[in-house]
C-alpha cells in the first residue's frame, strides 16, 4: 500500500540517567546522564510505524529541526524534565496537489501545531485527494475539516472542542476519540483496550493512527481498524521511550 504523510516532525531525544539526590540550591533532582536514545517523532514517527507495518510511505514535512529532549530517571523510567528546542517551524511550501499525480491509498495529516500546517493547508489537502484522508490535529475543529474522512483526537482535545462541536454536526460522525486505558470511542460506541503495565505513552497517538490507517486500507472496515490500532498502541506503551509497533 502507498500512503502519504503530511505534517510537522521532530527528533525525540531521551536522556536516561541516575537520580540519587536533590540539588542543594533548589529542591530539584540532580540527574547524572548515562546514555541517550534518539528517534524520529511526530509525523516522522507515524511514517516509521507505517513502514514497520509494511506500507510504502512518502512524507512532506518541515526541514527545520524541532527537538524534544526528555530527561528520565532510568531506575523508575520516570521523566523529570522535558526541554523543547526550536518549537516552531516553517510553513509548508510544497504544492501538495503535485502529489495527486501519484496513486495513494490514504493520506495522513499529522498536525502538531508547530507552524507547518494552517487550517487552509489542511482543507486544501483534503480537497485534493479522492482516497481516504485521516487527520490527527491539536487545532480546534471547524468547517475546514468537512472533507476529512476520519479525525483522531484524544479525550483532552475532545473536551476542549466539546462546546464547539455541536456547531459542526458533520464532524461528529468522523471523530475517533482515544481515551487511554479506557479504550476508544467512535459514533457513541466504546472499544475497550487491554489493561497492561504502561511504561511510556510518548508517541502512542502516532502509533494509533498508523495502525488505524494501515488496517483500514487492508479491510475497509473502520471497526477492525480501531481494534488493530489499539493492539498496536498497547504494544508500544509497554516499552520505554517513543517505540515502534
Amino acid at each position: 500500500m502507498k500512503i502519504l504523510v503530511v505534517g510537522d516532525s521532530c527528533t525525540d531525544v531521551f536522556v536516561y540517567g541516575e537520580i540519587e539526590r536533590l540539588a542543594p540550591e533548589a529542591p530539584v533532582p540532580v540527574i547524572k546522564p548515562l546514555y541517550q536514545k534518539t528517534n524520529p517523532g511526530m509525523a516522522a514517527n507515524v511514517q516509521v510505524n507505517l513502514e514497520v507495518l509494511g506500507a510504502d510511505v512518502d512524507i512532506i514535512t518541515n526541514t527545520k529541526e524541532i527537538k524534544k529532549i526528555r530527561y528520565v530517571d532510568e531506575r523508575y523510567n520516570q521523566m523529570v524534565l522535558r526541554v523543547d528546542e526550536n518549537d516552531k517551524c516553517e510553513r509548508i511550501s510544497a504544492d501538495v496537489s503535485d502529489s495527486k499525480t501519484r496513486s495513494y491509498d490514504a493520506v495522513v495529516i499529522s498536525d502538531y501545531c508547530k507552524g507547518f500546517l494552517e487550517k487552509e493547508d489542511i482543507k486544501l489537502i483534503a480537497e485534493n485527494f479522492e482516497c481516504p484522508v485521516f487527520l490527527d490535529t491539536k487545532k480546534f475543529l471547524g468547517n475546514w475539516c468537512n472533507n476529512i474522512d476520519f479525525i483522531k483526537i484524544n479525550s483532552q482535545e475532545h473536551h476542549k472542542n466539546f462546546e464547539k462541536l455541536p456547531n459542526y454536526p458533520r464532524l461528529q460522525e468522523k471523530l475517533i476519540v482515544t481515551k487511554g486505558k479506557y479504550g476508544c470511542e467512535y459514533k457513541g460506541k466504546i472499544y475497550p483496550t487491554t489493561d497492561v503495565s504502561v511504561k511510556d505513552v510518548s508517541g502512542a497517538g502516532d502509533t494509533f493512527i498508523a495502525g488505524l490507517v494501515y488496517e483500514y486500507i487492508k479491510s475497509n472496515d473502520i471497526e477492525k481498524a480501531i481494534n488493530f490500532a489499539q493492539e498496536c498502541t498497547t504494544t508500544v506503551v509497554q516499552k520505554s521511550g517513543v517505540a515502534t509497533i
